[in-house]
């Protein structure tokens, strides 16, 4: 009974190119249809808490550390909560519910992601680890739903659906998955080439680029000290700068090794050339949360001469993938409200 939806659950469903939906308010061609409900779950907790699913193999930077992501969308107007959970809102009302999540083709999956909602309760919360897997499903071009989750309630059916568990997770035919690297490499073996695209990286490089960027900003916007505070930016701009060097160097396949000319640099758009990989669905949501806290908590610019990690935040945020799947600026900075630590004086 598609009417009796409990309280707290959004709903979307995401179906392949062909139609032109409003999406965050503009109308997009395509890719990818979405409804939206959202879900309530129980308690909200810190942003930099543990995430609730296990950690992220070596290249994960610091998910122990808790990691709070989001992007830039047309925020909704929502009255800010007390309580701050680390949320991503990535399309506006990207919610699904089960009744109505069944796809049109019968050979196409059905898969429904449950991604934190926002203070609203409906929109896209700050949580890099939802925006990963949003973007996956997104890039590879499958029909699937969306569910946002309200930490601050959550209703039976979702709790009866996968008990004590937090977004985001993953219902595959029926099938519920928790864990994040498992999800990304059920993914990319399940969902492949021909019907869908490979987005492994092909450098090895790329997987691990920028992997203690989130590390040293946590430690950077958690400080108290003044005294430690230099030390502490220092630490975030040498990460950065790694990043910057990374993204500027060319890549085997952009060498030619019969050009006699001085070695150029590179312009490519993300970390392993000029498409998204499931390297930036990792890294981005991560470093756009950098950008935006530390700049309205630490009043700190990532350097205008990094033209690399200029260049490819830039890229993102020319991507509907990146974009409709972020949590508003002002979503990340609610959640990290608490947990920037202002200087003593």
């Amino acid at each position: 009974d598609e009417d009796a939806k409990p309280e707290g659950v959004a709903e979307v469903s995401v179906e392949p190119e062909g139609q032109v939906e409003e999406m965050n308010g503009e109308a997009h061609d395509g890719s990818r249809r979405s409804s939206a409900s959202s879900a309530s779950s129980a308690s909200p907790g810190d942003p930099c808490d543990d995430p609730p699913i296990q950690r992220r193999i070596q290249e994960e930077d610091n998910a122990e550390n808790g990691m709070l992501m989001a992007y830039t969308l047309p925020s909704s107007d929502s009255t800010p909560e007390e309580s701050v959970d680390y949320s991503l809102k990535t399309l506006e009302n990207d919610t699904v519910d089960e009744s109505s999540a069944a796809p049109a083709d019968p050979s196409q999956p059905d898969i429904s992601l449950f991604v934190k909602a926002g203070n609203d309760g409906e929109s896209i919360g700050n949580c890099p680890f939802s925006q990963r897997l949003f973007m996956v499903l997104w890039l590879k071009g499958v029909v699937f739903n969306v569910t946002t989750v309200d930490l601050k309630r959550k209703p039976a059916d979702l709790h009866n659906l996968a008990p004590g568990t937090h977004p985001p997770f993953l219902t595959f035919n029926g099938e519920v998955k928790t864990d994040i690297n498992k999800i990304e490499e059920f993914l990319e073996e399940t969902l492949c080439p021909p019907k869908y695209p490979k987005l492994a990286a092909m450098q090895r490089e790329s997987n691990t680029a920028g992997n203690d960027i989130f590390a040293k900003f946590s430690a950077y916007i958690k400080n108290t000290k003044p005294e430690a505070n230099a030390v502490l930016e220092k630490g975030l701009t040498k990460a950065l700068k790694k990043l910057d060097d990374y993204l500027n160097s060319a890549l085997p396949d952009e060498i030619d090794a019969d050009s006699m000319e001085e070695e150029k640099g590179s312009n490519r758009c993300f970390l392993d050339g000029n498409e998204l990989t499931l390297a930036d669905c990792n890294l981005l949501p991560k470093l756009h949360i950098v950008k935006v806290v530390a700049k309205k908590y630490r009043n700190y610019d990532i350097p205008s001469d990094m033209s690399g990690v200029w260049r490819y935040l830039k890229s993102a945020y020319t991507r509907d993938e990146f974009t409709n799947t972020c949590a508003a600026d002002s979503e990340i900075e609610t959640a990290y409200k608490d947990v920037a630590r202002r200087l003593a004086k």
